[in-house]
Order: structure tokens, then sequence, then C-alpha cells
């Protein structure tokens, strides 16, 4: 089972739901990926879902607060970096042209947070663990597998990766692909970025995860209620793949094999 207890400055470390409707996001997910999840009580209008496999950590799910869903918010997967420092790291999101979404903020035993957008106005999490490293399991079936930046202008934004978390950039071929760029912390690649391939999409963090067999899974979305965003694909070199969105529009997507594994 591949674990993790650490991640580096830059690498992506955590990836959660805000759902307009986290009951039925959680009994999709669990169809799909076997998860188990541990409830932790924020408040009384706020709990926050661990997603476990085989007792570790995968992600996180959690309610989307009102004032979201009434400015017409979709539900949405956000990706984490990890950071050494949330503070100076929030300092560093606006000198480098982003924004913060709101103060950095503890949540006690586990770490300190903040949610950004870069200076392509999409969202990031930056995270400091004082606890909770993120995720523990990656890579394995019902884990992440991967985690890619998809903007209108790959380019223009790697300089506030660069500055924020130390992100560096290799441009070059990967499968079917002559220009993806590869994001990378001390020489190993993390994650990815690319123009994004379906230009009416928002800029965004996609999220993808393993699974064993894309096109079984693919069927079992559409039998819980999710949709086909763009079908099961080979990439070459790299592996099969495909787009969905969960019965509460929120998008990601799946791997067999893959660059993470």
């Amino acid at each position: 089972m591949p674990t993790v207890d650490s991640y580096a400055q830059g690498t992506p470390c955590w990836v959660d739901l805000s759902s307009t409707d986290v009951d039925g996001a959680r009994a999709f997910y669990a169809g799909i990926f076997g998860w188990e999840y541990a409830a932790n009580v924020m408040s009384p209008e706020m709990t926050y879902y661990l997603a476990t496999k085989n007792s570790g950590n995968v992600a996180g799910l959690s309610q989307q607060m009102p004032e979201m869903a009434a400015s017409g918010i979709p539900s949405n997967w956000t990706t984490y970096l990890a950071v050494d420092n949330v503070d100076e790291a929030a300092a560093r999101v606006t000198e480098a042209g982003g924004s913060l979404m709101f103060p950095p903020d503890e949540v006690p035993g586990n770490g300190r947070m903040v949610i950004a957008t870069d200076s392509s106005g999409t969202p990031v999490g930056l995270w400091e663990a004082k606890g909770m490293i993120g995720s523990s399991v990656v890579n394995e079936p019902g884990a992440v597998i991967w985690n890619e930046l998809q903007v209108d202008d790959v380019a223009a934004v790697l300089p506030f990766y660069r500055s924020v978390a130390g992100l560096e950039a290799e441009t070059g071929p990967a499968g079917d692909m002559s220009d993806y760029t590869q994001l990378m912390v001390s020489g190993r690649s993390v994650g990815g970025a690319l123009a994004k391939p379906m230009p009416e999409m928002p800029n965004n963090w996609t999220v993808y995860f393993n699974v064993a067999d894309v096109d079984v899974t693919a069927a079992k979305i559409a039998e819980l209620g999710g949709h086909v965003i763009a079908p099961p694909f080979d990439v070459s070199t790299i592996g099969r793949m495909g787009v969905f969105s969960d019965p509460q529009g929120a998008v990601f997507a799946l791997m067999a094999g893959g660059m993470g594994a």
C-alpha cells in the first residue's frame, strides 16, 4: 500500500470536496472508491468527513456553506499544496498577484490552512501540517494519484507557484502531449499543468483518482448518478483516463496506471 508520512513544500498533499449535498456525495464516493468516513464535528453547522482507505486518510468532504450556495458556487474539489509556514506563504500569494479567500486559519491539532486564488483566478489551498500531513494513502485504487493545474495560460501562472511554494517547472513530451508541464520539487515531479483541454471549463486544479479499471468505474459512476464529461481514453506510456462529475456537479478524473504511480 503506497503510504506517505511527510510532504515537501510545494507538493500537493490533500484534496477536499465542498458539496451542496455532502451526504449524497459520501454515498457516491463510497460506492465507487470504497471509502469509509470519520466524522469530525467542527461546529454545530459544520462536520468535516475524513475519507479513509485501509485506515489511512485519503480526502476530506464537507457541506458547502450556505453563503457559497447562495452565490451559485458549484460543488468542487480543492487541491492543497504543502507549505512550511502558511502565514508567510499567504503573504507571498498577494505579492505574486493572487488573493486570499479568507485569512489563514488554525485547524486545532491538525494544521494551519488558507484558501487562495492564484494569479489566474484558480482556487488552491495551502496546508501547513501540525499533526496531520494530508493524504497518507496515495497512488492506489480509491486514492489520489495526480493533481493537474488546467488554465488558459500555463506560462503566465508558473511564476506564482514558484514564488508562493517553490515549485519549479519542466515542459516537454509526456505521453501523447508534446508540451506538458511537470511541476517539480527538488527535481521530482509532483504534479502537472497544461492549457485547458476543454476551454469552456473554468481554470481549475483537477484531481485524478486511481482505479484498477476506468471503464468499469465509469459504468459505476453512471449507475450512481454521476456524469461523463470525457469518456475513457488512452494516453500512451501513461494509462487510461476519463473525466466525470459527481451527482452534485463536482468534477474529478480517473486514471489507471498513471504518472503518480
